[in-house]
């Protein structure tokens, strides 16, 4: 089914896959590639969405498997929506809950009609179908929403993924049957597990039902990075060229350029800022761990090269103290960093493109990546 795509191509590296454009949404244009802050519940952690506005970041993300268990999406829908819920005026993703359902797994049993499971909270029993998940969603307001899917785990042998993946194209299909025609755009979700050719027909079915956008799922779920790059560079340039393409759950500041590189637009994981409740900073010469006692008497700010708020006021010695001490403001002004950090990282991969000296940035990124706190 041909839908009109919301996303518009504006450039293309000559050098290589990757791609900028951008994405219109019922709350503003996105512009990609992009980072997606994840808010699970309604609130990216210990930032403000002033913060978030402050740091760059376009669009955030929710959760519909989190705000179905609490405070429910009834709750929600009678505030406005999400965005008037938490005070966020930009767009909004929501995950379908597929991933979460996965993840608790032995709480989960998963059937033809859609997934049964307990809550992690209380144990009650709740069920999520394909139409659930999309009148959720419609229910949280978000600018986006994603079919509900399953996840396939890893390892899993062949016959195991083609049931799976065959599942979720039946799901979509019935995602798709279900929208309202709100304005919400709706993705569809790539599985196939670790096969390339079951990815590729994975395709085909998503681009036969007509979605809005086309994510990559079932990454990222423990295989070694190297498969993981394998089957982005041999899967990705297949999803519509006319449309956003999406790498679901991923990842570290190498996996966001590797990414665009194979022509990837949007990203989202709570790394940048689980990381930086652990004490773990990002940097432009690679990772810095503030509890190290090398940084008790450091006048220097996390990275000299960052304008974030974090490092025009404070130095290493101040953060470490606050973070020893386990201070709160520790966690905001680590947030408040490193998702700058992952920002600043996709606006300088939009100018690089905008240029044509994609592959030149890339170069740079790992040539800077040599410091005291590269990994090695």
């Amino acid at each position: 089914m041909t839908r009109v795509s919301p996303f518009t191509l504006l450039g293309r590296s000559t050098e290589c896959k990757a791609r900028r454009g951008e994405l219109a949404t019922l709350h503003g244009t996105v512009q990609t590639p992009v980072f997606m802050p994840v808010g699970t519940q309604a609130t990216v952690k210990a930032m403000t969405p002033e913060n978030l506005v402050e740091l760059g970041a376009q669009i955030i993300l929710g959760n519909t498997y989190h705000l179905y268990i609490r405070p429910g999406h009834e709750l929600i829908r009678s505030f406005g929506g999400l965005h008037q819920f938490m005070h966020w005026d930009g767009p909004i993703l929501t995950d379908s809950g597929g991933f979460q359902i996965f993840s608790l797994r032995e709480l989960a049993k998963i059937t033809e009609e859609g997934a049964a499971f307990r809550s992690h909270l209380d144990g009650t029993k709740l069920f999520l179908s394909p139409e659930d998940a999309v009148h959720v969603q419609e229910a949280l307001g978000s600018d986006i929403m994603m079919a509900l899917d399953t996840c396939i785990p890893y390892p899993a042998d062949r016959e195991q993924t083609i049931k799976g993946t065959a599942l979720t194209a039946r799901w979509a299909k019935r995602c798709r049957d279900a929208q309202s025609g709100t304005g919400q755009h709706l993705f569809g979700i790539v599985q196939g597990g670790m096969f390339p050719d079951l990815r590729l027909e994975a395709i085909e079915q998503l681009v036969d039902i007509g979605f809005d956008g086309y994510a990559l799922g079932g990454l990222s779920v423990g295989e070694p990075k190297e498969l993981m790059y394998e089957l982005m560079e041999a899967t990705a340039d297949h999803l519509p060229a006319d449309h956003a393409r999406y790498l679901m759950g991923v990842g570290t500041p190498e996996d966001l350029v590797e990414g665009v590189y194979h022509g990837i637009d949007m990203f989202d994981c709570v790394m940048p800022t689980r990381n930086a409740r652990n004490g773990m900073l990002f940097t432009s010469e690679g990772r810095l761990v503030i509890k190290n006692a090398c940084f008790q008497q450091d006048q220097r700010p996390l990275d000299e090269t960052c304008g974030c708020y974090t490092c025009r006021h404070y130095s290493r010695a101040y953060l470490r103290h606050l973070f020893q001490s386990r201070e709160i403001l520790a966690y905001q002004l680590n947030s408040i960093h490193n998702l700058h950090y992952y920002c600043t990282l996709m606006a300088g991969m939009r100018e690089a493109i905008r240029e044509d000296r994609f592959l030149a940035f890339r170069r740079s990124f790992y040539q800077q990546r040599t410091g005291p706190f590269a990994e090695h």
